[in-house]
């Protein structure tokens, strides 16, 4: 496990997200690793620190004045009226900052919602390219090996739960070399490898689900693009170096 991709990966495993595959490789690489080791302990620490700390802090006055400030005119007016009779004047305002901190409650919900999504989209784009480039050292590219559709498309029988369409594109200056398995997101995938010139091309499909993390439909990390679609309730994405105007090109061809 190289370093250079365990910033992702100490991350993912500090939140709970890795899968258990992934989460017994790391826990070994700390093992060997002080540098990880250490930087995992300051991030329990400082989580340790943040729930021990007391962090609430009192109202201060000038929020209800805000908050009546920020009212329509006609409720000002009534809220004015009520601070004559103590008792409506405590409710009033008991009303305001509970609807305050519930409305604050409901923004901060949907940011962390937010970001837990594009996090795990990034964790799992981020996946593929690391799957992408370990593919072509030598011996991962393939676990079958043909440029024939009807040699590929059945090797993958009893491996999958699911069969992946396999396209010839040879026509169309896009050669399918073969196929393999691949293991993204907690699953068994398909991965379809196709060539352009000396560009190779990997297509990862798997059965679209509802706790699928939805993928970005282009995006380019590490020098590399990505462009991920879904067809017949199934998901894909291609990844190269390939420039992204062909690699787009092969996409339209292979969603036809």
């Amino acid at each position: 496990m190289a370093c250079e991709n365990n910033d992702r990966l100490l991350q993912g495993y500090f939140d709970g997200e890795l899968d258990l595959v992934r989460s017994v490789e790391f826990e070994n690489h700390l093992k060997m690793c002080p540098e990880c080791a250490h930087e995992l302990k300051n991030q329990q620490a400082m989580r340790r620190a943040l729930r021990g700390a007391d962090l609430l802090e009192k109202a201060p006055k000038s929020l209800e004045t805000r908050i009546v400030d920020s009212l329509p005119r006609e409720k000002r007016q009534s809220i004015v009226q009520m601070r004559s009779r103590p008792a409506i004047r405590w409710f009033a305002f008991a009303t305001a900052i509970a609807l305050a901190i519930f409305l604050g409650a409901v923004v901060v919900r949907n940011v962390d919602n937010d970001r837990q999504a594009l996090a795990t989209e990034n964790f799992l784009a981020q996946e593929i390219v690391s799957s992408h480039i370990h593919s072509l050292q030598a011996g991962h590219l393939f676990d079958v090996e043909s440029t024939d559709q009807h040699t590929v498309k059945p090797w993958f029988d009893g491996k999958l739960d699911f069969a992946p369409p396999v396209v010839d594109l040879a026509d169309y200056n896009f050669r399918l070399l073969g196929g393999r398995l691949e293991y993204l997101d907690g699953r068994s995938v398909a991965a379809l490898v196709y060539q352009r010139q000396k560009h190779l091309i990997n297509v990862f499909i798997w059965p679209q689900g509802s706790t699928s993390p939805k993928l970005p439909g282009a995006k380019s990390i590490q020098g590399y693009n990505l462009i991920s679609w879904k067809r017949d309730e199934m998901e894909f994405c291609a990844v190269s170096d390939l420039n992204a105007a062909e690699l787009r090109g092969f996409v339209r061809l292979l969603d036809r």
